[in-house]
């Protein structure tokens, strides 16, 4: 059952040693910039819970996994503190996974475009199913997955970066992420992958949580300079949503 709030939901449940945070909105598991603060404040929190190990991110529904950002905030971006602040959204995130002392594993039931690609890329590990889609279809609309650009390519290399983010508009299966490093594990159904998931994550958080916390570290080494590299993506990002080609593009989606 999905979510109908316009500001979409976020919701944490904590079990022997294991936060799964999900979240939602109704369309198609959007992010409005409400629920991207949200998220990164979770991701904070637990980082300094002494009660959780490991956390799993998931969405609500059983179709898309996340549609990136809210399109309607992006349509209405009127000048560049907007615009800034609007991709500073995905980057906070982005950044709050990467600091976070906490191994993050995700869950993807369904297909995948711009910003839910980089939550994907963000994970430490991702469990997914055959319908797992992605695409970066940013370029196409007269932006580009420039905020999202370093996860993507510290997950998949530039040559997979490159091959999603300049064939805007082409959908690259379940498999192929796999191959390029995105997702761990594909399944064929979404019981099949949950049920994998739980003994997995119920197993490891049974570990050492100090040894999960410095293997943590270790996978992000090389990351320090992302607070401003990212933050520079999005003021970017905000003026070329602000472009006439961009403002025309989104136009034309529209309608």
């Amino acid at each position: 059952m999905s979510t109908d709030r316009v500001n979409g939901s976020l919701y944490t449940k904590i079990d022997n040693g294991v936060a799964t945070i999900e979240f939602g909105h109704p369309a198609s598991n959007s992010f409005v910039s409400e629920l991207l603060e949200r998220l990164a404040n979770e991701f904070s929190k637990l980082s300094d819970n002494d009660s959780v190990s490991l956390i799993v991110l998931k969405s609500e529904g059983d179709r898309a996994f996340c549609a990136g950002a809210s399109f309607d905030e992006l349509v209405a971006i009127s000048n560049l503190e907007e615009g800034k602040a609007f991709f500073s959204g995905f980057a906070n995130v982005i950044n709050a996974m990467r600091k976070c002392k906490k191994p993050i594993f995700g869950r993807v039931q369904g297909k995948t475009v711009g910003g839910g690609v980089g939550l994907a890329a963000a994970c430490d590990y991702v469990y997914a199913t055959v319908d797992a889609s992605i695409k970066l279809s940013e370029i196409s609309i007269g932006i580009g997955p420039f905020v999202i650009a370093p996860a993507v390519e510290r997950k998949m290399g530039k040559a997979a970066l490159a091959e999603l983010s300049l064939s805007p508009t082409e959908w690259k299966n379940a498999y192929w992420a796999k191959e390029k490093g995105l997702f761990a594990k594909v399944y064929d159904s979404i019981s099949e992958m949950d049920k994998e998931l739980e003994f997995h994550v119920q197993r490891l958080a049974s570990y050492n949580p100090n040894a999960l916390a410095k293997m943590k570290r270790v996978l992000w080494e090389g990351t320090d300079h992302w607070d401003k590299l990212l933050a520079e993506r999005a003021e970017a990002s905000g003026r070329l949503a602000l472009s006439p080609e961009t403002k025309a593009a989104l136009e034309k989606f529209k309608k």
